[in-house]
């Protein structure tokens, strides 16, 4: 219980010295980094970096489907396209994975860029 409570506390004091967008672009850095491991893995990990892969586009086009984002209206459904794109490549067989390694890398790269 002890560790738990000192990892949650080095969480929450190394968010606040992180603005929002830079976690959120360490979310889409994480998942590529398991998408590049397991892209000349065995069937287990390709299926697990897919699976954390598609929670996070859910999520994704969840959140830009939101009426109350206050993204603009244009880029939130740019971003859902995208990510119905990449959905329906992990839908396939045999997904590219230097496809979706391409694209999370460029909404990372997109996140981290200065306002």
């Amino acid at each position: 219980m002890h560790t738990m409570t000192q990892a949650a506390n080095a969480y929450d004091a190394a968010s606040t010295h992180r603005n929002q967008r830079v976690q959120e672009a360490d979310v889409f850095l994480r998942a590529t980094g398991a998408l590049k491991a397991a892209r000349n893995s065995g069937p287990m990990p390709r299926i697990r970096a897919i699976a954390d892969n598609r929670r996070l586009w859910l999520t994704v086009t969840d959140l830009m489907r939101d009426p109350l984002n206050p993204l603009p209206a244009e880029l939130r459904a740019s971003i859902v396209s995208v990510g119905l794109a990449v959905q329906r490549e992990m839908d396939n067989d045999s997904p590219d994975f230097d496809f979706l390694i391409e694209i999370n890398e460029n909404i990372a790269a997109g996140l981290a860029e200065p306002d």
